[in-house]
């Protein structure tokens, strides 16, 4: 069953010495339709929006995204926060998780990938960051681009140009990443600084949705213009109509208004 978490039709939210922005977010999370446990976690709170993929098994992958999404809550409390902040944030979830791992015979890990509110000098942006194979999107003249970069082996193989993209997604080691929070390793995330602007629209998902539906597909989805409750809620469904083989997870915001400094 599709779980709905908070959906926001618009809040104003203010950014000391950047102005303020209006935005509206939605999402949603499925268990899939193969899988005994949902190991993906989600905030979606400002300042910070994001999507955590577990590894390592019940009472373990879970557990994993539980802890970074927890951090991420109580680390990024202002209204706007820094690239240096979040990697904090990483490291103590690190920590966390290098405690479930002692009683996972498996490790334990967990991929995470999303914006937060932050400032370029006196104007608003999202600061973007990813570990792992969980994407963020921007949708922008009814266009959709990847941001995040995968850290995997495939990507790895497509970017040397051993690899077609179109034949990444069918190869033997497409769930392989090189990149995790957890598994004693410490966090080694990539990070991006957005503009914002009116009309923006970010999607952050785990693998989940995009092992099952491809990226021509999203973007119709999005394009269609619907609330960012429904729009969660559709991707989900386009991925469980698309096999359902892992857990899914969305996270859409919309950047309704933005307020430039005084």
């Amino acid at each position: 069953m599709t779980e709905i978490g908070r959906s926001v039709p618009r809040r104003r939210v203010e950014l000391p010495g950047a102005g303020a922005v209006v935005l509206a977010w939605g999402t949603a999370t499925d268990i899939g339709r193969r899988r005994a446990v949902n190991e993906d976690s989600f905030i979606a709170e400002p300042p910070v929006f994001a999507v955590a993929d577990g590894m390592g098994g019940h009472s373990a992958g879970d557990r994993a995204s539980k802890a970074v999404v927890e951090r991420l809550a109580s680390a990024l409390t202002d209204p706007t926060v820094t690239t240096g902040q979040i990697g904090i944030a990483l490291a103590q979830a690190s920590r966390d998780i290098g405690t479930i791992a002692e009683v996972s015979a498996l490790g334990a890990g967990t991929t995470v990938t999303g914006v937060a509110l932050a400032r370029n000098g006196s104007s608003a942006c999202f600061a973007a960051f990813n570990v792992g194979d969980s994407r963020l999107y921007r949708f922008e003249d009814d266009r959709l681009t990847q941001v995040s970069v995968d850290h995997s082996v495939v990507q790895e193989l497509v970017d040397a140009g051993a690899l077609q993209p179109d034949e990444a997604a069918h190869h033997p080691d497409s769930n392989v990443i090189t990149r995790a929070i957890g598994f004693n390793e410490p966090p080694d995330p990539d990070f991006w600084l957005l503009p914002i602007y009116p009309g923006m629209r970010l999607l952050a998902c785990s693998d989940g949705l995009t092992k099952e539906v491809s990226d021509r597909a999203i973007e119709d989805v999005l394009a269609a213009g619907a609330p960012a409750r429904t729009t969660a809620l559709a991707l989900v469904e386009a991925a469980l109509s698309g096999g359902g083989r892992d857990n899914v997870t969305v996270v859409v915001v919309d950047v309704i208004e933005v307020e430039p400094a005084s």
